[in-house]
């Protein structure tokens, strides 16, 4: 496995390399592969099935990590797992990953949450507590949520969602589309910001990604100490990146998850998938020191002026790691490494499936800088 590894080193060493430019900021890292994981469908911990892991997100002090089930409480009660993840070596081998708790989300009556209830779909550390948001479920009018909840799965506040991501009319001409909500969150550094974005267009903005079309996202951020969202920027998607030649309805483009970097600098995952093509999966950095703010902006279908989106540069297109990708929809920073550099951990959903794996991949974020222009 040493041997595999260190191949894998070579092979993936520098397969990524820029510097993305702003008027006050340069970004550049060199990215690594360190290693993959996958755990087998149907997995059980606690009479649980470990599966549909959507998001992830690593707490430091306890250096484990938590992943966020999307079960809507159908297999088992809603729920999110706490993972160990082995990068002490440098690299991620294959007994790596283990899991060592799950815990049982709780509404505000301290009961699990009914069957369908609900769509977990992020998920973010925040000092002693995570943030879990909800993609809901349209189709039986139950809305999207973003919640905090203790450790032990205790809800502590939920955050407002502003009216324009909601259908208050039941007319269908506004808010977020089925199953294409808040699947994104991360928190900053600093712990004075949360992030999420929907992951295509509200349906007064534009229509969804397609293979000739981006989609206008919006990414919301929350002051975390008035709990008010106070800023939306434009994020467009990439189109899709194939087209299913097997049926046309069973394609897929969007942003799935973000990782702040800081206030103003994020990772983007975007999601790709089309039936019998498989996935694609690409990372960008993203600045939102140039971007126009859009909260006042019910509609930018109805907007005349032109609007200033985040600004996004390729990081890295996973296709390039040489190694097959499942559902990756999560992704967060890792552990402390033994050398230089920084961990991302990326994993996947496997929608309960046998066809499907849930897989953990190791990236080393080498260089990883913010620095003013004049002192590149």
């Amino acid at each position: 496995m040493r041997i595999l590894l260190s191949c894998l080193l070579l092979i993936s060493t520098l397969i990524s390399f820029l510097i993305f430019s702003t008027s006050s900021v340069a970004i550049s890292t060199v990215i690594d592969l360190i290693g993959q994981v996958t755990l087998p469908t149907g997995l059980l911990y606690n009479n649980t099935e470990v599966g549909g892991l959507s998001g992830i997100t690593y707490n430091p002090e306890q250096q484990v990590y938590y992943a966020i089930s999307d079960d809507p409480s159908d297999k088992n009660k809603a729920r999110f797992y706490t993972l160990k993840i082995d990068l002490s070596s440098g690299y991620l081998s294959e007994t790596g990953v283990s899991v060592v708790g799950a815990t049982t989300l709780l509404t505000e009556t301290g009961k699990p949450f009914p069957k369908n209830s609900l769509d977990p779909e992020g998920i973010a550390f925040f000092k002693n507590s995570v943030f879990i948001a909800s993609e809901g479920n349209l189709y039986q009018n139950i809305s999207p949520f973003i919640q905090e909840f203790s450790r032990d799965g205790k809800i502590l506040r939920s955050l407002p969602i502003p009216e324009k991501f909601f259908d208050g009319n039941g007319n269908q001409n506004q808010g977020v589309r089925s199953n294409l909500a808040f699947e994104s969150l991360t928190v900053t550094p600093d712990k004075a910001y949360l992030f999420t974005a929907n992951e295509n267009a509200l349906i007064q903005d534009g229509g969804i990604a397609n293979l000739d079309q981006k989609s206008p996202c919006r990414i919301l951020r929350y002051n975390l100490q008035t709990n008010q969202p106070d800023r939306e920027f434009l994020y467009i998607t990439d189109p899709l990146a194939n087209s299913s030649f097997i049926a046309e309805q069973y394609n897929r483009q969007g942003l799935v998850d973000l990782l702040a970097i800081d206030e103003s600098h994020l990772i983007s995952l975007e999601r790709s998938f089309s039936l019998g093509l498989g996935y694609t999966i690409k990372l960008f950095l993203v600045s939102l020191e140039k971007a126009d703010t859009i909260q006042d902006l019910p509609s930018l279908k109805a907007t005349n002026s032109e609007i200033i989106p985040a600004e996004k540069t390729l990081l890295l297109n996973l296709s390039r790691l040489n190694i097959a990708v499942d559902n990756i929809e999560g992704l967060t920073w890792g552990s402390p490494l033994p050398e230089a550099g920084r961990s991302l951990i990326l994993i996947s959903d496997n929608n309960f499936t046998t066809l499907q794996t849930t897989q953990i991949i190791a990236l080393r974020l080498n260089h990883l800088t913010v620095v003013s222009p004049s002192g590149l």
